[in-house]
């Protein structure tokens, strides 16, 4: 049974009050809430074995080691990678992004074509522009419909052979929609191009198998799975994370160092230069632990529940106009009140206890294609009520009703 009462109980932060208000939480898009398994992971890492890892012959170092390395492996369990050293720990998916983009600023040539989504955030956005710049390659965008969904036959006349890099959302993080990226991914690879598959948003909803997927890359933030900021994961196969260069020099990712040259590390040390965010990995792999436990088809069915009902109840107010209505989506809806700006609800609803998104969430170009300034963004995640989902609408209805 998911007893989501018992759940609450694992995460401090929702016992807590906001303007004298119960906390409701839905922006679990931007970042999940903490339980204190990962939490006391945390403390328990500084408390008891904080030293610096693969450097040391002293036991504080190698414990510190060993905890680092089991949280890999515990990574690359949960994604299905092949061999552990085709993890490479980040800082966040926007690191990731940046390391294959920066990698392959010295494989394209001018004329190159690279196909990025019209659903994508900035951070899958602008690297590529970057690239661009350095390269002389094209970019080209697949189109989105007004569901907010790929448009796929568009997207098969962008491939040719002069494609060398897709790059798509599992999940779009304005919108909620669930993009096709096995089909994407299969196509793009009838063109031998490779794939990166930005799963920042999916993640915390899917368990995704990159050896079924068959992806090139695959990248996440932990602080979207219930684990701490400033840590993620890319997922690269193999063969590919031996033919980028590596994304930055410095200690760790060396084998020899002369003045004359340096010769690199094996992966995937060659990818993670400098003293990672420790405490962060070992962390990362307890929430994957935590939210395994719990079982994410049982998430992803509870979740489906929580916006199959909050989609509901919206839609019985005046005025309302929902953003992205793929049947395909994960726990996340992004609306307006028709003359009312995002941001003044927001505001409101805020003092009501009720903590929202409003704006453009990173990803100004469907907001463009709407013709709207950005959107109130709620969601939803496993440990969020039907009780909560009624407090926000009573909040909505009161702050429509008094900007009406």
């Amino acid at each position: 049974m998911f007893d989501v009462e018992k759940i609450r109980k694992d995460f401090p932060i929702l016992n807590r009050e906001v303007n004298g208000k119960p906390l409701v939480y839905f922006d679990n898009a931007a970042t999940s809430q903490t339980p204190i398994a990962v939490i006391e992971s945390i403390v328990d890492y500084y408390s008891n074995y904080n030293a610096n890892i693969h450097r040391g012959v002293h036991t504080l170092s190698q414990e510190a080691t060993n905890a680092f390395e089991k949280a890999r492996q515990k990574i690359q369990k949960h994604f299905n990678a092949k061999e552990s050293y085709e993890i490479i720990l980040t800082s966040g998916t926007t690191h990731g992004i940046n390391l294959v983009a920066s990698g392959f600023s010295s494989i394209l040539e001018k004329g190159d074509e690279i196909i990025v989504s019209a659903l994508e955030h900035h951070s899958n956005i602008v690297p590529w522009q970057m690239l661009c710049e350095k390269t002389g390659a094209l970019l080209k965008v697949i189109p989105m419909t007004p569901k907010g969904e790929l448009d796929i036959t568009a997207y098969d006349e962008l491939l040719s052979s002069n494609t060398k890099l897709v790059f798509v959302n599992h999940v779009s993080n304005a919108l909620g929609t669930i993009n096709p990226i096995k089909e994407i991914i299969d196509k793009a690879h009838q063109y031998g191009a490779a794939v990166l598959i930005d799963g920042a948003q999916a993640t915390p909803h899917i368990k995704p198998d990159v050896q079924e997927l068959d992806c090139e890359f695959y990248t996440c933030s932990a602080h979207k799975i219930c684990g701490p900021t400033g840590v993620g994961m890319i997922y690269g196969k193999e063969e590919w994370l031996n033919k980028l260069p590596p994304y930055q020099g410095g200690g760790e990712m060396i084998s020899e160092v002369t003045f004359e040259k340096t010769t690199y590390a094996d992966l995937p040390h060659k990818f993670e230069a400098g003293t990672p965010n420790i405490a962060g990995v070992i962390a990362f792999g307890v929430a994957l632990d935590y939210m395994n436990q719990i079982g994410f088809d049982q998430i992803e069915s509870y979740e489906q529940e929580l916006l199959k009902y909050a989609t509901k109840k919206l839609l019985e107010i005046d005025d309302i106009v929902i953003y992205g209505t793929s049947e395909n989506k994960a726990a996340v809806i992004s609306f307006n009140f028709e003359g009312i700006h995002p941001y003044d609800i927001g505001s409101i609803i805020d003092k009501l206890g009720i903590a929202v998104r409003t704006g453009h969430h990173c990803a100004q170009p469907i907001m463009d294609y709407y013709k709207i300034p950005g959107t109130i963004r709620a969601s939803f995640a496993f440990y969020n009520t039907k009780k909560e989902i009624d407090h926000f609408i009573e909040a909505l209805l009161r702050a429509k009703a008094m900007l009406s």
